[in-house]
């Protein structure tokens, strides 16, 4: 557990339910709630979400407590985009997903986005401007979004009136979390 008291954090997590990267969920979800927030875990619809490991093997079975059109942005203090490729690629195309990132980022509260999360920034137009990491992959999209990417564990960057937090993949998660409990914490 982190040394950070997030008690009264409120932190949602956006996934579709087939192919999200298990531990750029499980992981943070498992650390946000050890350090005291809550957070809630919101998928296309209020079936399991089935998590992947590597893309491609079974991983844990995730129980969702919303779903994406029946959250109100607004009781949360941090957004948090995991991974996956398939996750990634469908969550893009979900109009409650792209609704929910920019209710955040207009807002000026903090969004996470791990892996291939930022493809959902992308979609929402919230990369121009921005320097920020990805799967490498990303690096054309976040480019010809106007966004600057760069190859490092985590990158933080509080332009254009909101926070955020991106990194690459799994391996860099206590990078990831470090930044996303300092992104909560203020």
């Amino acid at each position: 557990m982190s040394g950070t008291d997030l008690r009264g954090r409120r932190v949602l997590a956006v996934v579709t339910n087939y192919g999200v990267e298990q531990d750029e969920l499980v992981v943070p979800v498992e650390h946000l709630r050890a350090a005291g927030a809550t957070v809630d875990v919101a998928a296309v619809d209020d079936a399991p979400v089935e998590t992947l490991v590597g893309d491609q093997d079974p991983g844990r079975t995730v129980l969702p407590t919303t779903t994406l059109g029946g959250v109100d942005p607004d009781a949360y203090h941090l957004l948090l985009i995991p991974g996956g490729t398939l996750n990634a690629d469908s969550l893009r195309l979900q109009d409650e997903a792209v609704r929910l990132v920019q209710a955040f980022a207009s807002s000026g509260r903090p969004v996470a986005a791990i892996c291939h999360g930022p493809w959902l920034l992308v979609e929402a137009g919230l990369v121009e401007g921005k320097r920020l990491t990805s799967y490498p992959s990303l690096t054309t999209d976040v480019r010809n979004a106007g966004g600057t990417w760069v190859d490092a564990e985590v990158v933080t960057d509080d332009a254009r009136g909101f926070t955020l937090v991106t990194s690459r993949t799994p391996e860099d998660l206590a990078a990831f979390l470090r930044e996303v409990d300092a992104a909560l914490a203020v």
